[in-house]
């Protein structure tokens, strides 16, 4: 007679979005007992909060913006309008039919989905409200939400958060962003094109600090372009009611200075969620997230973490997905393999497009590694011609020894499609040579990727 094990599961997911889903259906497919305990929205951040919604609302607006800046192509456009409502249809039916089918996926995978916040009481058994669940082993996937902000903020003062930013039921006349981050700035692009007078501000330099410098010159010059003010090495210090509206107050040029606006839309970035009794299984964590080793294991050998509750390297979704693949295939004791972030793409999702992949120039100057770059502007291909499109430009960053491809930024319509070219020679250690020598379709973006190569 087969005993009956002391465990519920083999293992436990905390977190149901892109890293938790993704292991949990690798050790199911395995043929262990898994299940995924969610204490908010299934589907977690990406489906719920940003990836989906937020590419479905920008998708939107960016057809609309080209539609009304095409007159000088021979569009009539004059008449044009947009219907919000509508728009925030469609928002939510591409939240459900990503969810339904995530959902589907993993009913047919026979992976337990649970609701509740999920709490370690010991080392093998985990509190989701009354209940108390029992695994062998257990993956983190918890992500992250928002960080505190700092800010003074007076209690009749209304906030928006990206969680809630895209809940609204009409654009505001005047919104304040917080952050000039990736986050930050799609947002004042997105507010942009729908008629919001927009501000946004950030305690750096220029906007979007991560990227290099050239990508903040073209957004200086492209938000210029579409009305939104930047106030770069500005801290925000308070938020006050003023009647009808909020003043923001910050501080900039060493004097204090304020703004009346509308809505104030929070996007200071992102603290790790780690409450949940890590305490009490010996689990090392600090303020930018779970500790792990480069297996993703924890301190606690049989507890693994991946995505945004690792504070490594930056935020995303393929980060995610690598990390989770990489602990599941432990969590399974089959494999050697270890997290690779060399070849990861980072993208803002403006118009244009934003990519960048492996190092920038300033990892490089911080590693005092010698390199050699090359900036080819849009304007060289035969594609600005065709399209109109003048504002953008490929980077590509080598090794001064070797000419090995280090890393490159891609500022096109949709150049994370050519950020991948960039992702394999990085990965693969080509040569610039290598990587030019390749097939470039003439007459589109990805030539300009081969006069890079041939300038290195």
């Amino acid at each position: 007679m087969k005993m009956k094990s002391r465990f519920d599961y083999d293992v436990v997911v905390i977190g149901s979005g892109e890293a938790g889903r993704r292991a949990a259906l690798t050790v199911a497919g395995a043929g262990l007992r898994t299940a995924i305990v969610e204490a908010d929205k299934f589907g977690g951040s990406s489906l719920n909060y940003s990836d989906v919604p937020m590419g479905a609302m920008i998708h939107t607006m960016q057809l609309y913006r080209q539609a009304v800046e095409g007159a000088h192509l021979g569009l009539s456009s004059t008449t044009l309008r947009y219907n919000f409502p509508t728009m925030l249809n469609w928002k939510n039916t591409a939240i459900r039919h990503a969810k339904n089918g995530t959902r589907q996926v993993l009913e047919e995978a026979k992976i337990d989905l649970i609701q509740g916040f999920g709490r370690f009481i010991s080392k093998y058994e985990l509190s989701v409200g009354e209940k108390t669940i029992k695994a062998k082993k257990f993956l983190i996937a918890t992500g992250a939400s928002t960080a505190d902000t700092g800010i003074k903020i007076a209690e009749d003062v209304e906030f928006l958060l990206p969680t809630t930013a895209l809940e609204i039921a009409r654009p505001p006349r005047s919104i304040f962003i917080v952050g000039g981050g990736a986050t930050g700035c799609e947002f004042a692009q997105y507010f942009a094109a729908l008629g919001t007078q927009v501000v946004i501000a950030d305690i750096a330099g220029r906007l979007l600090p991560r990227e290099d410098e050239e990508v903040g010159q073209v957004i200086d010059d492209l938000f210029s372009h579409e009305h939104i003010k930047i106030l770069t090495q500005s801290r925000v210090v308070a938020l006050e009611r003023d009647g009808a509206h909020t003043r923001a107050i910050f501080l900039r040029d060493g004097q204090e200075r304020s703004v009346k606006i509308d809505a104030v839309l929070l996007c200071t970035g992102h603290a790790p969620q780690c409450d949940l009794g890590l305490e009490n299984v010996g689990v090392k964590f600090n303020h930018n997230g779970i500790l792990t080793d480069e297996k993703m294991r924890t301190s606690a050998k049989h507890i693994f973490a991946a995505g945004d509750v690792v504070g490594k390297h930056m935020s995303s979704q393929e980060k995610a997905l690598r990390e989770a693949d990489v602990a599941a295939l432990h969590l399974l004791g089959k494999s050697k393999a270890t997290a690779e972030y060399a070849d990861l793409i980072r993208i803002t999702n403006l118009y244009p497009e934003i990519a960048q992949v492996g190092m920038t120039e300033d990892d490089c100057l911080r590693r005092d590694r010698k390199i050699l770059k090359a900036i080819v502007p849009a304007g060289e291909s035969q594609k600005a011609a065709k399209t109109g499109f003048y504002g953008g430009f490929v980077k590509l960053i080598c090794s001064k020894k070797d000419k090995r491809v280090l890393g490159g930024t891609v500022m096109l319509p949709n150049g994370s499609a050519l950020a991948g070219e960039i992702a394999i020679a990085v990965r693969y250690m080509m040569t610039a040579d290598e990587l030019g020598n390749a097939s470039h379709p003439v007459g589109e973006w990805n030539e300009l990727l081969k006069l890079a190569c041939q300038r290195i």
